[in-house]
């Protein structure tokens, strides 16, 4: 529906996908058709996918947030750096459906070049940064949605950079947002000090935050050396300090995820019998993801 192009506004879809039965797949992939438009049985498929405007964007989600499942919550996810949107798509299908995680679900899909080059490092951190203003604007549209009471927004690698811009540029303007409850940080690719000073700067009245981390995360140690050195968030050793004492007094909740198999910078969303569990745990203890946008395109999952 959506290329790699940066837009002038926030564009409105809603998508259907359907997931093969779990005896047929292996739980934490996608399962990608060899062929359009593939088999349902043994494949993600597409089912329907319409632009919508902003007005009927804002019904769906006020009718899925009233589900049993939903029960006012929503969650959003924001995907990192070389991702496509159909891979947005499908990688967000595929954690709900294996998390089980309670919320209407909300793609934030940003301009992603969808490739791995220096080049596309550097575009994709532009138009993460270009992005802020059109998440914050879904971020209302989310908080002014009737029966959304709360919301926790999930974010891999680049999009956590985008999502703690937004949030922390909010705080400075001093409409965080009540309704935001939790914010989850899945392999951040976010300079760690400076997390850790703006964090404390965002004041006590902030949602909370989860951070999953891997020591043996290639993708960021490169990330590091293209930053000259700044230690990313997500490959800290949360034992190390001035992390494990900070972090703690600022009751940010650390998983280490290094030990777990599969790859470092995507385990978190493969190994569906631990890290699934954390995040479901997580929103199910607080109490207090069907609608989507995002600058270039957004996707309504149910």
């Amino acid at each position: 529906m959506f290329d790699s192009e940066r837009a002038d506004q926030v564009n409105y879809a809603s998508i259907a996908v359907s997931i093969p039965p779990d005896a047929s797949r292996t739980v934490g992939q996608v399962q990608w058709p060899t062929s359009s438009p593939g088999d349902p049985r043994l494949n993600f498929v597409t089912v329907s996918a319409e632009a919508a405007e902003k007005p009927a964007f804002g019904a769906a989600l006020a009718a899925a947030a009233k589900k049993p499942r939903a029960r006012g919550r929503v969650l959003v996810f924001v995907h990192g750096f070389n991702n496509r949107f159909d891979e947005a798509v499908y990688r967000f299908a595929q954690i709900v459906h294996d998390s089980g995680a309670p919320g209407a679900p909300v793609l934030f899909s940003w301009p992603s070049r969808g490739s791995v080059s220096l080049e596309a490092y550097k575009e994709d951190a532009e138009s993460a940064a270009q992005s802020r203003d059109a998440f914050s604007q879904v971020l209302d549209a989310i908080a002014a949605t009737p029966n959304v009471k709360e919301v926790t927004v999930l974010c891999h690698s680049m999009g956590c950079y985008l999502t703690f811009e937004t949030l922390r540029a909010r705080a400075i303007a001093g409409r965080i947002g009540a309704k935001i409850k939790n914010v989850l940080f899945v392999a951040p690719d976010v300079d760690a000090d400076s997390f850790r000073t703006q964090l404390h700067d965002m004041g006590a009245v902030r949602p909370g935050f989860a951070l999953f981390v891997s020591r043996d995360d290639a993708p960021l140690k490169l990330s590091k050396s293209l930053h000259g050195g700044a230690i990313r968030l997500g490959g800290i050793d949360p034992d190390q300090e001035p992390y494990a004492a900070e972090f703690r007094r600022e009751g940010v909740e650390l998983f280490d995820l290094t030990r777990l198999h599969g790859r470092a910078h995507s385990r978190a969303f493969d190994d569906v019998t631990t890290v699934m569990s954390m995040i479901q745990a997580r929103l199910v203890g607080e109490q207090q993801g069907t609608g989507g946008v995002s600058r270039r395109q957004g996707a309504a999952l149910r």
